[in-house]
């Protein structure tokens, strides 16, 4: 598992670098608006679940801290959508939560399963 093993090692900037991109992708003016709402929300679990994986394969010491800020930012993101043509919806900010803690907890299963054995 050499990639999962490098993200753990380099968990910080990885995360950093997630952040970055999902701020951009969730904030960057969109043309026009698409014509029906709510047909992202795999985007945004898969999005979210990326971004909080390398701290689930490290699990810092203020873990539930990471988790709360990560929800939070989502949150925050959905907040400003409207301000920059883009649609805030509750549902957005559930699938980001949802993918939040599943992509942390599977990143620990990851780490108790598969990396202990390396």
């Amino acid at each position: 598992m050499p990639i999962i093993k490098s993200i753990q090692q380099h968990w910080k900037p990885v995360t950093i670098f997630l952040l970055l991109v999902i701020a951009f992708l969730s904030l960057y003016p969109l043309p026009k608006l698409p014509e029906f709402q709510g047909t992202d929300k795999t985007y945004h679990l898969v999005a979210y679940f990326l971004l909080a994986l390398p701290s689930g394969l490290k699990k810092p010491n203020k873990w539930v801290l990471f988790i709360f800020l990560f929800i939070i930012f989502g949150g925050v993101i959905e907040m400003i959508q409207p301000y920059v043509n883009r649609y805030g919806e509750w549902l957005d900010f559930f699938a980001n939560t949802i993918g939040v803690i599943s992509g942390f907890f599977v990143g620990v299963i990851l780490n108790n399963k598969f990396l202990t054995s390396y």
